[in-house]
């Protein structure tokens, strides 16, 4: 059922130590406040609101490209202020409305369509999303009669001995709520508290009060309302994360030596039997084939790659690798590299913006960079196009078939024909015509004898 998800993301996060906001660090790639954004379109949001606050101008960045309104909240006095703005800038007044926070990316989407059925279906005024985590210390406890209805919630400060034994149920803070009753009642919200805030936890009594039907909504996992305030507490959602996303793709038929070792991104999609060595790192919009090796020490960015590829201690960066391609160790795919069927990038290798052909190969510590290379092609080792003259880059054109011998300097803009071999250790800075040999290079000259000529030069 469709509800409006409000995302509270106005807060500084100084304990991040950062210049910038909380919600913009990121987890596997992705910036914090997108990962609750995400969790609430899968979830079955059909509009987004992101309450902005602390470096707002770098959050609506960060959200540009989400489909999301954001809403100011220029002064910050609570959660309850922050989504009071959000309802007053929206006018959202009707229907399901789930609070979420934007520092709290793990929460899963059937969590939330779980917590949003209570409301949607369940005819409830209010459902609070709660759990009972090992050390409850901090939470506020929710008291609970027979039926299930949340009765209160208690501030663990306010608790008594009695209640912090007995009362388990914590809460997470995230909410859902119906709309008209929500928008009807949020002004009665005070702020008589040492820190002179609104909370939005006020909201259960309030509604309570007006005789209303507040429900609870276990979640079994209190690792989803692992929130981040600082890097420490970054660094355990990102692992609880990683765990999450390795295990899935275990289950769908990834091979991982040790899951631990391997960083997958949220937008990463990765083929059966494929295996994924330690120190993977596949980040943004990568997608790899089936029947692949990656690793070890490889890291694909925005990469595409296709089925039976090797891809050995490689760097790639919006790379479209296709099918039965080596790479590497140590090769190195800048932005605009095609990797056609069963080419090769070897040792020490870069490429830059350019088409490696089918069945062609650079083995090793060589330098391609704008150049358009046909199918079959050998290039030698030490080889480089010189593609930049100072002031603008050059393409090469090397066509089918073409043998470049080792060490050949290639100096754009030139054309290489098909069939074509080129001398080692030779500067080609002409076009080079089909089936023709290219050499550029001085004559050898040997002197006899001059090695001894040189030893009775230092004796004397």
């Amino acid at each position: 059922m469709a509800f409006t998800a409000i995302v509270l993301a106005a807060g500084e996060g100084t304990r991040m130590k950062s210049k910038h906001p909380k919600v913009a660090h990121r987890m596997l790639g992705r910036p914090l406040v997108v990962w609750a954004v995400e969790a609430a379109r899968q979830a079955g949001a059909d509009r987004v609101v992101v309450v902005v606050g602390n470096g707002a101008e770098e959050v609506r960045e960060l959200l540009a490209d989400e489909n999301v309104e954001c809403v100011l909240q220029g002064e910050r006095l609570g959660t309850g202020h922050a989504l009071k703005v959000a309802l007053d800038e929206t006018g959202v007044a009707s229907g399901c409305v789930a609070v979420l926070y934007g520092d709290t990316p793990l929460v899963e989407p059937s969590t939330i369509a779980a917590l949003t059925d209570q409301v949607t279906d369940g005819g409830r005024a209010a459902a609070v999303l709660t759990m009972a985590p090992e050390d409850p210390t901090g939470y506020g406890r929710i008291v609970l009669d027979d039926a299930g209805e949340v009765v209160a919630i208690v501030e663990h400060k306010d608790c008594t001995e009695e209640q912090r034994a007995s009362l388990t149920e914590c809460n997470s803070g995230v909410y859902a709520f119906d709309g008209a009753q929500l928008a009807a009642h949020i002004g009665e919200i005070g702020n008589d508290n040492v820190q002179g805030e609104y909370y939005i936890t006020d909201m259960v009594e309030i509604l309570k009060g007006h005789g209303l039907s507040v429900t609870a909504v276990h979640v079994e996992d209190d690792t989803e309302m692992l929130g981040v305030n600082s890097r420490t507490q970054l660094a355990e959602a990102t692992k609880v994360m990683q765990r999450r996303i390795n295990g899935r793709l275990m289950a769908e038929g990834v091979t991982m030596l040790d899951p631990d070792l391997v960083w997958v991104g949220p937008g990463v999609t990765v083929g059966r039997d494929t295996e994924l060595l330690p120190g993977t790192y596949l980040w943004g919009s990568t997608s790899v084939g089936e029947d692949c090796v990656v690793g070890p020490d490889s890291r694909l960015t925005d990469t595409s790659v296709g089925d039976r590829c090797t891809v050995d201690e490689t760097v790639a960066e919006g790379a479209l690798i296709e099918n039965d391609v080596s790479c590497g160790p140590r090769a190195y795919l800048r932005p605009g590299t095609h990797m056609l069927d069963g080419s090769k990038a070897g040792t020490h290798v870069e490429i830059k913006k350019s088409t490696i052909g089918r069945g062609s190969k650079v083995p090793h510590l060589s330098y391609i960079g704008d150049t358009a290379m046909g199918d079959d092609v050998n290039v030698g080792a030490g080889s480089i196009t010189c593609n930049y003259n100072g002031y603008e880059k050059n393409p090469t054109t090397i066509g089918d078939r073409a043998f470049i011998g080792s060490n050949t300097m290639m100096v754009a803009p030139v054309n290489l024909g098909s069939d074509v071999i080129t001398g080692a250790a030779s500067c080609i800075v002409e076009d080079v015509p089909d089936g023709a040999l290219g050499i550029a290079r001085a004559r050898q000259t040997n002197v006899e004898g001059y090695a001894a000529k040189r030893a009775a030069s230092r004796e004397s």
